[in-house]
């Protein structure tokens, strides 16, 4: 029988712990917690420990996580921000929304990260804050784009939605700056049935701000006063879902570790190919990487997605294969050229805890077969 391994394997999410899953669900609605009760409380709390931070507020998505921070934030129209052209459309989104310019730049070529360098270059008068964005489940380099930070007087924020448990130097991904985001979206390490975000910070401030937002300006009795002098919204994360999230908090240590073990066999099995260039291997250094994805590159990305299709193995070009900078549509102009070559060249193989020892062997027979066997 031909193994199949595919990239996303939705129903499995749910069959891993179905029995459970499902006494979770029905235990929730049937005492009617349905918004903003005691499961939100549980999993925000579970989520600060487990993080490390002071604050997390549980909110709808991670885009709507980014698009607060930055109104509880003071943002003003025209303000610049300096954001990783590698990233998903929803930082970019975001900063429009709440009034700032994108400025998008260039990616280091040793993480497919955001270079430090770069921001440093992007920076002008009119830029309000640098917005890094943890990719793949790998913290940026946090102790360079902070110092560049306080040099200039800019403020961080950092779009976690991969890296919820990456840490750089014992720091969590997304509690370095003055905030930081997740997404629980069902592909995510840690993802529920459905939408879900956090927005996290130490910042008492932010937290009030965020908390009274996500719920029409509502106080923490959930009552809007006549005295409300925020502007809200409806950003509340299904009780349900966090149900869900807070289970998953449980086990979400070993699934983590098993991400690092899939990407430690990848690593030990393609490393000897000079035809590819690959993430970080696991270590035990200063970067804890949670292997949200594991993306590769090749100069024959084309060629190998095909292959690896033709032998049940699934794979995605991340984010339809393009920077932000080349979404002139939306009137962007920057050029840069090692963003467009990684975008040309970067694929992701299966990456998730509940891939089998024999799918990730397929996996990795697959890789080695189209490049040892002359196809490259």
């Amino acid at each position: 029988m031909s193994i199949k391994v595919p990239f996303f394997d939705w129903a499995g999410y749910y069959a891993e712990r179905a029995d459970e899953f499902a006494r979770i669900m029905t235990q929730t609605a049937a005492r009617g917690g349905f918004i903003l009760q005691k499961d939100v409380d549980d999993f925000e709390a579970g989520l600060a420990e487990f993080i490390g931070v002071k604050h997390v507020i549980a909110v709808a998505d991670g885009t709507n996580a980014i698009l607060l921070g930055l109104r509880a934030s003071g943002f003003k129209q025209g303000d610049e921000v300096i954001i990783p052209s590698h990233s998903f459309i929803a930082a970019a989104q975001s900063v429009h929304h709440a009034g700032g310019v994108n400025v998008p730049v260039e990616l280091a070529e040793h993480d497919w990260l955001v270079d430090p360098a770069a921001i440093e270059a992007a920076i002008t008068p009119r830029t309000r804050a640098i917005m890094p964005v943890h990719v793949n489940g790998r913290a940026c380099q946090m102790d360079a784009i902070m110092d560049i930070a306080n040099r200039h007087g800019l403020e961080v924020f950092e779009d976690s939605a991969q890296a919820a448990g990456a840490k750089v130097n014992g720091k969590g991904a997304g509690t370095i700056g003055r905030w930081g985001t997740y997404s629980f979206y069902p592909s995510k390490t840690l993802g529920c049935f459905g939408d879900a975000g956090a927005l996290v910070t130490n910042d008492d401030e932010i937290a009030e701000k965020v908390r009274a937002m996500r719920n029409h300006g509502a106080n923490r009795e959930k009552t809007i006063e006549l005295s409300v002098d925020i502007w809200g919204t409806n950003s509340r994360l299904d009780n349900i879902q966090a149900a869900i999230l807070n289970y998953k908090l449980t086990y979400y240590a070993e699934a983590i570790a098993r991400r690092r073990e899939i990407a430690a066999r990848y690593h030990e099995a393609f490393s000897a190919l000079p035809q590819l260039r690959l993430p970080p291997a696991p270590e035990n250094g200063p970067y804890f990487d949670i292997y949200q994805n594991y993306e590769l590159c090749t100069e024959r990305r084309d060629a190998l997605r095909a292959h690896l299709s033709e032998r049940g193995v699934g794979t995605i070009v991340q984010w339809g294969g393009f920077g932000i900078h080349q979404l002139k549509g939306l009137g962007f102009t920057a050029d840069l050229p090692k963003t467009d070559r990684f975008f040309k060249e970067s694929l992701l193989l299966p990456m998730n805890h509940i891939l089998t020892d024999t799918q990730v062997d397929h996996v990795i027979a697959s890789v080695l077969a189209f490049f040892e066997g002359g196809q490259a």
